[in-house]
């Protein structure tokens, strides 16, 4: 299998990528050794190959990629439904911070600063409440733990108390709303 290889110091996992090209894109921690990478993508193998060929039936004229327009469409309604949800979340949680921006990511759902930014995704608002109410809800507590800390999922338990449940449900749809759009 051809892929190109990035070393990421942030990376936590490995993670394989197949762009709409076909090409396959690996990107790894640093302590993971080229072995573990090597033996991940030929477990992924079948995974690749699938992808590759749905990708090779796609019209090369079709655009994935949400126009600029349907952005800034969904980004005043993403602002406005955020603002609320953080609105009633603060209200238990009594942190402070800073900004909220709304984003066109590829590959998160929200993030906190250390400033005190919280930014989310714009897609937040295709998502079922209970997984839109947990990533708001796991931003905020970032501001009071800004780590994955026992302490931290103790925050979260507070008012998501099946967390786990929606933690798995969201990786499952990350692969394909984030992806396809």
């Amino acid at each position: 299998m051809i892929y190109t290889l990035r070393e990421h110091p942030r990376a936590r996992r490995i993670n394989i990528t197949v762009r709409r090209d076909g090409t396959v894109w690996v990107t790894k921690p640093k302590r993971v050794s080229m072995r573990e990478v090597e033996g991940f993508v030929e477990k992924c193998g079948e995974w690749i190959v699938r992808t590759q060929e749905k990708f090779s039936r796609l019209p090369k004229t079709s655009r994935i990629e949400p126009s600029r327009k349907e952005y800034e469409k969904y980004k005043k309604i993403a602002r406005r439904y955020i603002a609320g949800r953080i609105s009633h979340f603060n209200s238990l949680y009594r942190v402070r911070f800073s900004n909220i921006t709304i984003r066109n990511q590829r590959s998160r759902w929200g993030s906190c600063s250390r400033r005190g930014t919280l930014s989310f995704n714009y897609r937040i608002v295709f998502l079922p409440e209970h997984l839109a109410d947990y990533i708001v809800v796991h931003e905020l507590c970032h501001l009071k733990e800004m780590n994955h800390s026992k302490r931290f999922w103790a925050l979260v338990s507070e008012t998501i108390p099946d967390h786990p449940a929606c933690r798995r449900e969201l990786r499952r749809l990350e692969r394909g709303l984030l992806h396809r759009l």
